[in-house]
């Protein structure tokens, strides 16, 4: 009795509900401001780290593996209490989408970056004997291929990146965790962040699902064109 009077005390659930509600939404805004600017950026990347020139290849591949090996947390906190020592400041939200914005560019750029070597060179070769340019090789022949092949292990990175706005917790952000520690403190009981758990729960379990569902999907795609 003790156990759930402790962590799961109903009344204290019901009341911390709405503001629960309310960190949800900025941890949604979090999320999904993240995922489009650091797919856009990541795609952009991974073109330069393809086809660029030399020294901006190298600039590309260095990004993407010190972003891949950062702790997202160490970011963060460089973006938000260093970078004002050299009189950049930004909001704690701005900082937190900067943070895992930059974070899945660098893992988008290396999916893409597979995604696209594994398409036959003849595509390549077909689109210049066309008279395509570059550019609308990539967008019309090449991209809407690769991203085919590369959206069951991005949808992952997604999955992983709202999982990680969580950490926009440390820098004062009012998203989902950050309510539930608050409210943890005001009602001297954990409840609420049980009750954060479960939104997170029920907000990735049909994500990691769609993962799950997309990769057997995938796998009958390439059995069924290997035959």
């Amino acid at each position: 009795m003790e156990l759930i009077d402790t962590f799961f005390n109903w009344d204290i659930l019901v009341r911390s509900f709405p503001i629960l509600l309310r960190g949800l939404g900025n941890t949604l805004l979090l999320g999904i401001t993240a995922i489009i600017c650091g797919g856009l950026l990541g795609v952009g990347i991974c073109l330069v780290r393809l086809y660029g020139p030399k020294f901006f290849r190298l600039l590309a591949v260095g990004y993407i593996d010190i972003l891949r090996a950062m702790p997202v947390l160490v970011l963060l906190i460089l973006i938000y209490y260093a970078l004002p020592f050299v009189g950049i400041r930004f909001s704690s939200f701005t900082s937190a989408a900067l943070a895992l914005s930059l974070v899945l560019a660098a893992f988008t750029a290396e999916v893409l970056r597979a995604g696209i070597q594994a398409i036959p060179r003849g595509q390549f070769e077909a689109a210049s004997a066309l008279g395509l340019s570059f550019f609308l090789t990539m967008r019309k022949v090449i991209l809407p291929q690769a991203m085919r092949i590369v959206i069951p292990p991005h949808t992952s990175n997604c999955v992983s990146i709202m999982k990680d706005t969580a950490l926009a917790s440390v820098v004062a952000m009012p998203d989902l965790l950050k309510q539930a520690n608050d409210t943890q403190a005001l009602m001297a009981n954990p409840t609420p962040l049980i009750g954060a758990a479960i939104i997170y729960i029920a907000l990735l379990w049909p994500m990691v699902r769609l993962v799950a569902w997309l990769e057997v999907r995938a796998q009958n795609q390439r059995s069924f064109v290997s035959k």
